[in-house]
């Protein structure tokens, strides 16, 4: 598989070496200061550049009918746009707020966690992440994921950040060191807790999701999610 790299950062560079080790080729690195790309060179995209760079990396990787992985977030606002062009172009799609095999069972553990707890009104919900200090968007695109699957399956309307409202899903987004990600999520109630918790050892999981699902992506159409990659639907 030939892959064009968007975003030569840390991930960057984790996801050349995880591919490297897979057998699969860096064909392109591209950041700010590239001057010219071979589109034509890639089966595939993948992209963790920065939030102002990714929906016109996306954007035009579509327009070469090169498929994309897009672990970038900061950028959704524009996330329909993007649909819409991976549907015009007839080329594929993924993107994902955390691309880690394990945080994405996490996200269906805390959507049935949700279902059973939606009941019992004498719990109420909050959720804490914990980032290293580069992390530029707070709170973190899988904190909001984790949101919005207790949205689906509960009766709070919306997050925000540290409010505790009625209805509402206190979030609170901490920045130390080089935590590479730490999500928990707890129910409580005046006689004890319930929490789920999901910690990263490093980048390797999300840059090892992320080949996995580029290599699954390969030679499809149209948006698809990490529950398709992990038939979890």
């Amino acid at each position: 598989m030939r892959i064009g790299l968007f975003g030569y950062g840390k991930m960057g560079k984790m996801l050349e070496k995880i591919a490297q080790e897979r057998n699969h080729t860096i064909v392109a690195k591209v950041d700010l200061e590239t001057k010219h790309t071979d589109y034509s060179s890639m089966d595939v995209a993948i992209d963790f550049s920065t939030p102002d760079s990714a929906f016109n990396n996306i954007i035009t990787c579509f327009n070469h009918r090169v498929p994309v992985i897009s672990g970038t977030t900061g950028w959704l606002s524009k996330f329909d746009e993007a649909v819409a062009k991976c549907n015009e172009t007839k080329s594929g799609f993924i993107y994902a707020s955390n691309f880690s095999l394990g945080v994405n069972i996490f996200f269906e553990l805390n959507k049935k966690l949700a279902k059973m707890m939606s009941g019992l009104k004498e719990y109420s919900v909050s959720m804490e992440e914990i980032h290293h200090t580069q992390k530029l968007d707070a709170p973190s695109g899988t904190a909001i994921t984790l949101a919005e699957g207790i949205i689906e399956n509960s009766h709070y309307k919306d997050w925000e950040m540290d409010n505790k409202a009625k209805n509402m899903i206190p979030i609170t987004a901490k920045r130390i060191g080089k935590t590479p990600g730490t999500h928990t999520v707890a129910y409580n109630s005046t006689v004890d807790s319930i929490e789920i918790k999901h910690t990263a050892h490093g980048r390797e999981g999300f840059a090892l999701g992320a080949i996995i699902a580029a290599e699954w992506l390969v030679g499809k159409t149209g948006v698809f999610t990490m529950k398709d990659v992990l038939n979890l639907s």
